[in-house]
């Protein structure tokens, strides 16, 4: 994968690339890494890239120019490498980040991440350069570098070779639509709790069934919402009608 970043503050996305998961990964060569800034692209002397907005209010807004060459530019070097661009703009007005968008834009060969900064972007510039606008959450944050990193965080760990262990992706929270089950490590004993019995037994189907039926609570307990989005299979229902029983029995 061939990942273009446009950005004010390039040295941000060393936290990226130097530290962790995604570090290794682009050691590995999984994917390539190229973070412009826009002032690059500015004409005037003070490298302007915002003004102040048409009909008035605070703040200033990103000028439609330098980001339109700097996301050519961007587009010019995937093409040389015969690559489809897929243009992203990081903001709270974006649809949410799911599972399943991630799942989307880690089959992409080139991804074009516009981040962001000030009150907003020329709506001429989103309208003619940008796909798809993408949303972290129901907050606003100083830029969108942040939000460009958890989203490439969230893709690159997606790439096959990313993961030193090829079904932690597959074990991952939301990759079947519920919320990772509860993990233990050693010591057994730790402030007076104990492991599950059944995570010490070695029997890897019981194992197997006791984290479904762990994630199938949690998820009924925080994430009521993931569970009714999505049809149970026959052994989750049994679970969660075992749960209920044993519950309703140890209640009486």
């Amino acid at each position: 994968m061939q990942v273009e970043v446009i950005s004010l503050f390039p040295e941000m996305f060393n936290a990226l690339t130097q530290h962790g998961i995604t570090s290794r990964a682009l050691s590995r060569a999984l994917y390539q890494i190229q973070v412009t800034n826009p002032r690059e692209f500015t004409s005037d002397n003070h490298k302007t890239v915002d003004d102040r907005p048409y009909g008035g209010g605070p703040g200033m807004v990103m000028l439609a120019e330098p980001l339109a060459k700097a996301i050519a530019a961007a587009k010019q070097r995937l093409a040389a490498n015969g690559v489809q661009p897929h243009v992203v703009h990081m903001s709270p007005r974006g649809k949410p980040l799911m599972h399943e968008k991630v799942m989307q834009l880690s089959q992409l060969k080139g991804l074009v991440i516009l981040a962001s900064r000030y009150e907003g972007v020329d709506q001429r510039l989103l309208d003619t350069q940008v796909d798809e606008e993408i949303s972290i959450g129901d907050y606003v944050l100083s830029g969108g570098e942040l939000p460009a990193m958890v989203l490439l965080d969230a893709v690159i760990r997606q790439l096959p070779g990313a993961l030193g262990d090829a079904d932690s992706a597959v074990e991952d929270s939301f990759v079947n639509g519920l919320l990772d089950f509860p993990h233990y490590t050693r010591p057994e004993q730790y402030e007076g709790l104990t492991v599950p019995e059944v995570l010490m037994s070695g029997n890897h189907a019981k194992i197997r069934e006791w984290r479904l039926a762990q994630s199938l609570l949690l998820t009924r307990a925080k994430r009521p919402d993931l569970l009714a989005a999505r049809s149970l299979t026959k052994e989750e229902a049994r679970l969660l009608q075992a749960i209920d029983s044993e519950q309703e029995q140890a209640s009486s």
